[in-house]
């Protein structure tokens, strides 16, 4: 990915982008053959590639709803792309999902965002199925359980639900290696041979039982074991699978040097659509 782009939308994709500190590919199937679905992903990347983001979103509703949506989360994506915390993204994400009316009133949707010098990543979710992460080190799969906030207000619920919700934030240090896999709810939906619902621990196991050595064949094989277990499994709903692989890669210097440029140019730019 280049500096200041933003990379996604709702449509078929199956590719992989290369980021500072990141290597990701990406797999997303939308419903029956349709040209785009509910699922929404978005990559993006600041003006000196130190800070890479990513959202997934489930949107409640379908057709051209859904398609203004996706158009509005790349907005915001675009509008916070140079932000390190991502707290701003969701308050306006909650607050857009808020005030609109009718089918895509609300959706689910997990945000991280990966600082590459100090290889922090911050993870937020709205009611969305929970990442898993390998542990190259530990040789390990977990999931990214947040928990949750005290106090009055609904916290971690779907977008656009209630307009004062709050979003906890979690932080992990990931080192080479690492593997952080974020997916819709059609995995965690799908059945087993006895008719259970394979849940975020199924999901584990399965996934636990591939070469997370060969990350470029971690989806295929997940799709393929999540398939088998049941005929119809994946076949009721989008299908999103992004997994992002922590590396070695740096920032250029010259995207470094460029930076202040890029940053001065993207505000002329919002300045002019918004005005």
């Amino acid at each position: 990915m280049q500096c200041m782009e933003v990379r996604g939308g709702n449509g078929r994709a199956e590719e992989m982008l290369e980021m500072a500190g990141l290597r990701t590919w990406i797999w997303c199937r939308p419903h029956q053959g349709a040209e785009g679905g509910g699922d929404v992903y978005y990559f993006s990347s600041c003006a000196s590639g130190r800070i890479s983001r990513m959202l997934l979103a489930d949107v409640s509703g379908h057709g051209q709803a859904v398609s203004d949506t996706a158009t509005g989360l790349r907005d915001l994506m675009r509008r916070n792309i140079n932000f390190i915390r991502q707290e701003r993204l969701f308050r306006e994400m909650n607050r857009r999902f808020s005030e609109r009316e009718g089918h895509s009133g609300f959706a689910t949707a997990v945000v991280w965002t990966f600082f590459q010098p100090t290889r922090i990543l911050q993870l937020s979710s709205a009611g969305h199925p929970c990442p898993l992460l390998f542990r190259k080190s530990e040789n390990h799969w977990l999931a990214l359980e947040q928990e949750s906030l005290e106090g009055k207000d609904p916290a971690d619920i779907p977008l656009g639900l209630f307009h004062q919700a709050r979003f906890s934030e979690l932080e992990v240090r990931l080192q080479t290696g690492d593997l952080i896999l974020c997916y819709s709810d059609a995995l965690v939906e799908a059945v087993d041979a006895q008719g259970n619902l394979l849940g975020i621990d199924g999901l584990k196991s399965a996934v636990s039982r591939l070469d997370p050595d060969c990350p470029q064949e971690l989806i295929p094989g997940l799709l393929e074991q999540v398939g088998s277990l049941r005929s119809g499994n994946l076949n009721r709903d989008d299908v999103t699978l992004l997994l992002s692989q922590v590396t070695r890669s740096g920032i250029p210097l010259k995207d470094s040097l460029l930076s202040p440029l890029r940053i001065l140019a993207g505000f002329r730019d919002r300045t002019r659509i918004f005005s």
